[in-house]
C-alpha cells in the first residue's frame, strides 16, 4: 500500500488527471447527441493524413477515454508493484510531469477526434505529430531526473545493473529526446504529417539505439556494475 505521506505526493496528479478524464467523457457524451445513431466515425488515419478506417460511435467517442483510464490506473499501481519503488519516489517530480504530459496528449488527441467526428475538416496527422513532438520535448527535459526502475526510462540490461550507466544514459537520452521533439514539431509545421511521421519513426529508432549502445560502454567501464553468470 502507499503510505499517507507518499499518497499526498501523487494525489494532485490523480485529481488533475481525473478532471481531464471527466472532461473527455462529458465531451464524448455531448458529441454522441450530435451525430446520428448509426454514424460511422473516423478512428484511424494513414501516413498521408487520410481516413482509412471508420468505427462505431462507441469506438470513436470512448476508446481514447478508456485507454486514458488504463494509464491512470497504472499510475496508481506502479509505485506499489515496482521492485525499485523507492527510486520512483525519488523521481516523483519527473514521474508526475511525464504522466501529466501523457494524459494531456491523450486528451488533445481525443478532442481532435471529436472535432473530426462532428464532420469538421481537421489535419489530424499534423496535429498528432505536433502533440507527440511536444511530448518528446517534455519527456526529454525530465528524463535525466528519473532514477533507475523497471517502468519508466531507458531500460536496458546495462542501465538496470549500473547506476552510472543509468544516469549517464538518461542524461544523453534526455538531450536526444528534446532534439527529436523539436525536429518533429518543425517538420509537422513546415512539411506536413507525412514527412513528420517518417521523421518520428526513424528518429525513435535511431535515438533509442544510440542510448542503448552507449549504456553498454558506460556499464562496461563501471567498476561497481552488477554482473550475472560466469
Amino acid at each position: 500500500m502507499i503510505a499517507s505521506s507518499k499518497w499526498q505526493m501523487i494525489k494532485p496528479v490523480l485529481i488533475l488527471n481525473l478532471s481531464i478524464l471527466v472532461l473527455m467523457i462529458l465531451a464524448s457524451f455531448w458529441v454522441w447527441q450530435q451525430v446520428p445513431a448509426d454514424a460511422r466515425l473516423p478512428v484511424h488515419w494513414n501516413i498521408s493524413g487520410e481516413v482509412d478506417r471508420f468505427g462505431s460511435k462507441f469506438e470513436g467517442l470512448f476508446m481514447i477515454p478508456l485507454v486514458t483510464l488504463g494509464i491512470m490506473a497504472l499510475l496508481l499501481l506502479v509505485p506499489v508493484i515496482e521492485p525499485r519503488r523507492q527510486h520512483i519516489w525519488r523521481s516523483i517530480k519527473a514521474y508526475r510531469v511525464i504522466l501529466i504530459g501523457i494524459i494531456l496528449l491523450m486528451a488533445f488527441l481525443h478532442f481532435v477526434l471529436l472535432i473530426a467526428a462532428l464532420g469538421q475538416t481537421v489535419n489530424v496527422g499534423r496535429l498528432v505529430t505536433l502533440g507527440v513532438g511536444i511530448l518528446f520535448i517534455l519527456i526529454g527535459n525530465y528524463l535525466g531526473k528519473v532514477r533507475s526502475n523497471f517502468f519508466l526510462g531507458i531500460r536496458t540490461p546495462w542501465t538496470l545493473s549500473s547506476e552510472r550507466a543509468w544516469n549517464k544514459t538518461h542524461r544523453l537520452g534526455g538531450w536526444l529526446y528534446v532534439i527529436l521533439g523539436f525536429i518533429i514539431v518543425i517538420n509537422g509545421i513546415f512539411w506536413g504529417a507525412t514527412r513528420a511521421f517518417i521523421v518520428l519513426i526513424s528518429g525513435v529508432v535511431l535515438f533509442s539505439l544510440i542510448p542503448a549502445v552507449y549504456s553498454y560502454f558506460v556499464w562496461k567501464s563501471d567498476p561497481d556494475k552488477q554482473t550475472r553468470g560466469t
